[in-house]
């Protein structure tokens, strides 16, 4: 049994996903995991782990030494993981904020202290193509209204990506947003609970940053089909509106929220002050701070790409890469 292992050091949260290629005895899924086909890759273990290594980047564009250091201790948890379950392979990878700051050195160094492999900053062309590739895998995307095509976008802590391609194929438009839930909260947000105001500016940013580039959205648009969401901000909101006292995988994957179920959650939570926010059964104490922002950011890009309607994945970059590793063994 082939076992890889992919890590994805975000600007909110640092993931890991060890996974198998599973062969034909193995394929059927239970009432936990979601059917695969053989050779399709199964998540034996995944990890999400909110270490905010962009704290702060916005206004001083360099890492802190205290979310280096959390960073470098999630990793020091998830180099103990891959060892126990066996990973013939690993790769790690960093998004916006190892794009956009200094100092991520020393997470670099500790990268090639626990794993041997360096971490990889990957620009965010390939980011939209490893995430348009591991949101759609488990997904059933041909039965749409338009086969083989998709939409996704993925809601960051720095960025925010969205990515128009075919399905199990290549990717045809995509870009960059320097718009996400952490960079928003950090720049706008102030009040506690968030002031009206204050959420007005977030999504006067959010529209600001998308009109910058429309053809994009043009694109976008022309998809029928729903976009897929990914990402903690968008699996949370999902995991709050469904009740979720736990977070299962096989729940969330796949399913479907309209935007006034969105803004249903994005306004419950907005109403709440920070420690209540953070005991709402589904959501991450850790997250509760940005969620709000991260909320407003879904419902901008929903709207700007005309939908009622979004399909949630929680997949994204880790599968891309984990895929991309399996596949070396071929």
């Amino acid at each position: 049994m082939v076992r890889v292992a992919a890590i994805d050091i975000g600007t909110n949260t640092t993931l890991l996903l060890v996974a198998e290629k599973v062969d034909g005895s193995a394929a059927g899924g239970t009432s936990r995991t979601p059917s695969v086909d053989a050779g399709e890759l199964r998540a034996v273990c995944e990890e999400a782990t909110i270490t905010r290594l962009g704290e702060g980047v916005d206004a001083s564009r360099k890492l802190s030494s205290a979310a280096i250091e959390r960073t470098n201790t999630c990793l020091t948890r998830y180099a103990t993981i891959v060892r126990e379950l066996g990973a013939s392979r690993v790769a790690v990878v960093g998004t916006s904020a190892m794009r956009d700051a200094g100092g991520s050195e020393d997470v670099r160094r500790r990268v090639r202290e626990l794993f041997g492999v360096e971490a990889r900053t990957i620009s965010g062309d390939e980011e939209a193509r490893l995430t348009f590739a591991g949101a759609l895998s488990g997904l059933d995307v041909v039965g749409s209204s338009r086969p083989n095509h998709a939409v996704v976008f993925d809601i960051g802590g720095g960025s925010t990506e969205l990515v128009v391609g075919a399905a199990h194929g290549s990717v045809a438009v995509s870009h960059s947003f320097d718009v996400g839930s952490v960079r928003l909260t950090e720049r706008h947000i102030k009040s506690d609970p968030p002031s009206r105001a204050e959420m007005d500016a977030v999504t006067s940013a959010v529209r600001a940053a998308f009109a910058s580039e429309p053809h994009v959205w043009e694109g976008a648009r022309a998809q029928a089909s729903p976009p897929i969401g990914i990402a903690g901000t968008v699996t949370t909101l999902a995991a709050i509106s469904f009740g979720l006292v736990r977070y299962d995988s096989a729940r969330i994957h796949g399913s479907t929220m309209t935007a006034d179920e969105v803004r249903a959650v994005v306004d419950r939570l907005a109403a709440l002050p920070l420690e209540e926010r953070k005991r709402v059964p589904g959501l991450e104490p850790e997250r509760a701070d940005v969620i709000v922002a991260g909320g407003l950011l879904v419902l901008a890009t929903l709207d700007a790409l005309g939908s009622s309607t979004m399909r949630v994945s929680d997949r994204g970059v880790r599968w891309g890469v984990a895929q991309e590793l399996a596949a070396q063994f071929v």
